[in-house]
């Protein structure tokens, strides 16, 4: 059953139900009740509801969906915002592999940096423990001269050369311990370089 609320004339009526309408567009939905209901204007019935407006050949012309209740505009506003961040994901990593691609020409070109990287690091842990042998040497002088001292206190100077010594050792030990945790930093990063290059190129490789 269909309602029909202020229509322009029996001729529209007519029109309606032939096969094109009269002047003028109609807005039908569906009521409360689950009948159809039409009018010229969008009837009350259709406030707060999906609604379809229709145009003079009695075709659909435009579809007008039900406002969204709080929680739908929540779980909307979640979904956009997931889209959202996806989005900026991807392009993210599009930056990031495009850097990769700038970077190196090659896998070959990958290793070679890394060997570089590792040198570097290297170089300062030998230097670091080059250093501890030195100290080391010097303590050994005052641990010689506190010999002499077995049964009494020990003189300022021998006390903080001692001191100083030990606290020299302790120094170039955490230099050490830092420099070995940057070489494993350096292999996990070229790992990862090598394991983005591969991939990016067998993507390139994939026929289209």
């Amino acid at each position: 059953m269909i309602k029909i609320i202020r229509l322009t004339g029996l001729a529209l009526l007519l029109g309606f139900c032939g096969p094109a309408l009269a002047a003028g567009n109609l807005y039908c939905c569906i009521d409360a009740t689950g009948k159809q209901v039409c009018g010229d204007l969008l009837p009350q019935a259709c406030y707060g509801r999906a609604y379809r407006e229709l145009g003079e050949s009695g075709r659909t012309t435009r579809m007008v969906e039900a406002p969204l209740t709080a929680e739908q505009r929540a779980q909307r506003a979640a979904e956009e915002a997931q889209l959202k961040a996806e989005e900026a994901a991807l392009r993210e990593k599009q930056r990031k592999d495009q850097a990769l691609l700038n970077t190196y020409g090659s896998e070959k070109d990958i290793e070679v940096m890394r060997v570089r990287a590792q040198d570097d690091v290297k170089k300062s842990i030998r230097a670091a423990e080059a250093k501890i042998v030195e100290i080391r040497i010097q303590r050994k002088i005052f641990e010689n001269e506190s010999e002499f001292y077995t049964k009494k206190q020990l003189p300022p100077e021998v006390q903080k050369g001692l001191r100083d010594a030990d606290y020299e050792i302790k120094a170039q030990e955490l230099v050490i311990e830092s420099k070995k945790q940057d070489l494993e930093a350096i292999r996990l990063k070229y790992d990862e370089d090598r394991r983005r290059y591969l991939d990016i190129a067998r993507r390139a490789a994939l026929p289209r």
